[in-house]
């Protein structure tokens, strides 16, 4: 397969060509998913496919709006991800393909945008029991008749909805998780994150169901958590145990917030990606809010991040080659090729293709799908479920922008906070330069140890001749004179944070706090505590 792209020294382009043999060019759309916000369109697409067909110009544009079937005013969209119908390649995808493919993801800064995620737990009124698939198939269906939203089907399941650039899914235990659209400001993305949790309030409230702000399930065991009907679920479910003690913990008992952003160029997207890494602790920390485990204290402070050491080490852990010189997209291709995958998708359905890599997938020789090649929405789906650890469960995981993964599930103030802090420091080149100053000497045992220790010690982790509360109080001050400077008054949502770093003790300490005297030494009171 053939790649059209502009020269230069660093990976980045304007237009994706892809020419195949009837005298057609399909042209992918390249910017990424963090675009402007629109009015509510009647289809849902794939990915970064365009959708019109230009017959004059021999430009064929791939139709996304044939997977979707109108019922009333509402429409019902099939299963993402429905890779196997969208492209079909002349010619084999090779590996400068895929580093191409990472690179078009560059934009110019006046098209950055904000994407905020975050999940939280459902419960029932009185028994504080985990809701069931049925109740929260209820639950989506009240949100789309009430508020005009399209379903998402995966056969006849309901397991998520969509409208405009927002979509609502579901994480194996039922997470109900808000992916937000790409927006401009902080301003929007609270307002987003507040209706959001408007509209699910006023379908949940009338069932008897609450929402839950926290890292990590406080109370229940995993036997009690219901398995939503995904197929791509089924698939890990299945894998986990063999490769870690913890993951289907990751998988059905916790919860985060992150924000997904954009680079320019390759270089700066090795800068916002070794600032991440290097700060992934302190956010880890700030956020931290996962310190119960079947109704008991577990030792941690984000039990959440600590899950993430016995997952998967194939596809989670530290990414030490993202500070070595050599470092780029070619390298992080080179990194996603070896890692095992999970699936493929195909007429429909998940084929299981565990243990096997990407990179024998370019050569034909997957054994669950013999002789196939992959395309480009093939590789799309690799890189979702690829979860570097970047020093503390938070994660970086660049696709066609970087996402800022892992913070602990929190109160909505802090749903605002953490996107905030990422803002301040990488969409602001002065702080974003301050930030890799002061990481430079940082050595990768130091960032290691961070990495083991934070999610128990916090703040109070030692550093160097302090605290890691006291470089918190430096990057803090960076990220928010970061957000004045973007000229959008959006320092305010910094304040959630700052009275964390004032006073060295994290949302989970005082939670073990209320747990211990106030609460009588029960977690039930969490539900009410940190209910939405």
């Amino acid at each position: 397969m053939a790649l059209m792209w502009q020269a230069g020294s660093s990976y980045c382009s304007q237009t994706e060509m892809i020419r195949s043999k009837f005298g057609y060019t399909v042209v992918f759309n390249i910017s990424s998913n963090l675009e402007a916000p629109k009015t509510k369109e009647n289809f849902v697409g794939l990915s970064s496919l365009s959708c019109t067909s230009a017959k004059k110009t021999n430009i064929l544009h791939i139709d996304c709006a044939r997977l979707g079937r109108k019922r009333g005013h509402q429409v019902i969209v099939a299963a993402s991800p429905p890779t196997e119908d969208t492209v079909i390649a002349a010619e084999p995808l090779t590996k400068e393909d895929l580093v191409a493919y990472l690179a078009s993801g560059c934009k110019t800064k006046e098209k950055w945008r904000i994407g905020t995620e975050h999940e939280k737990f459902g419960f029932e009124f009185g028994s504080l029991r985990p809701m069931k698939y049925e109740q929260i198939a209820e639950l989506l269906n009240g949100i789309a008749e009430r508020f005009d939203w399209d379903k998402v089907m995966e056969g006849d399941y309901i397991i998520g909805l969509k409208q405009g650039k927002q979509s609502i899914s579901l994480e194996p235990g039922g997470q109900f998780e808000l992916s937000g659209a790409p927006l401009e400001t902080l301003h929007q993305t609270c307002a987003e994150v507040n209706s959001h949790l408007y509209q699910v309030k006023a379908v949940a409230e009338e069932m008897g169901i609450g929402f839950l702000g926290i890292g990590f399930q406080p109370k229940w065991e995993r036997k009690d958590i219901p398995v939503m009907p995904k197929g791509r679920y089924e698939i890990m479910r299945n894998y986990m145990p063999k490769v870690g003690s913890l993951g289907l913990d990751m998988m059905f008992r916790t919860c985060t917030v992150q924000v997904n952003l954009d680079f320019s160029s390759e270089a700066d997207m090795i800068r916002k990606f070794r600032a991440g890494l290097a700060l992934q602790p302190i956010a880890t920390a700030l956020f931290a809010n996962s310190p119960f485990t079947e109704g008991k204290p577990n030792g941690f402070l984000s039990m959440r991040s600590h899950i993430w050491t016995d997952t998967d080490k194939d596809r989670s852990g530290m990414l030490p080659f993202v500070f070595d010189d050599s470092f780029g997209f070619e390298q992080y291709v080179d990194y996603a090729l070896d890692v095992p995958m999970y699936f493929v998708y195909r007429k429909k359905k998940y084929i299981d293709c565990t243990g096997m890599t990407f990179r024998d997938f370019l050569a034909g020789k997957l054994p669950c799908i013999p002789g196939e090649l992959p395309t480009l929405n093939d590789w799309e789906n690799h890189l979702t479920t690829i979860f570097p650890e970047v020093c503390s469960l938070i994660m970086v995981r660049l696709k066609r922008y970087l996402e800022m993964r892992g913070a602990d599930g929190g109160p909505w103030r802090r749903l605002c906070a953490l996107p905030a802090f990422w803002v301040g420091l990488l969409y602001d080149e002065v702080s974003l330069q301050n930030v890799l100053d002061m990481v430079a000497d940082w050595t990768q045992e130091e960032r290691q140890m961070l990495r083991n220790k934070v999610p128990k010690t916090g703040l109070k982790t030692p550093f160097r001749d302090g605290l890691l509360r006291h470089v918190a109080e430096d990057v803090l001050k960076l990220a928010k004179d970061g957000l004045e400077r973007r000229g959008f008054k959006e320092s305010g949502f910094l304040n959630e944070v700052a009275e964390v770093v004032r006073t060295g003790i994290t949302p989970a300490e005082k939670l073990l706090d209320l747990y211990h005297g106030k609460w009588g030494q029960t977690v039930d009171p969490v539900f009410e505590e940190l209910l939405y």
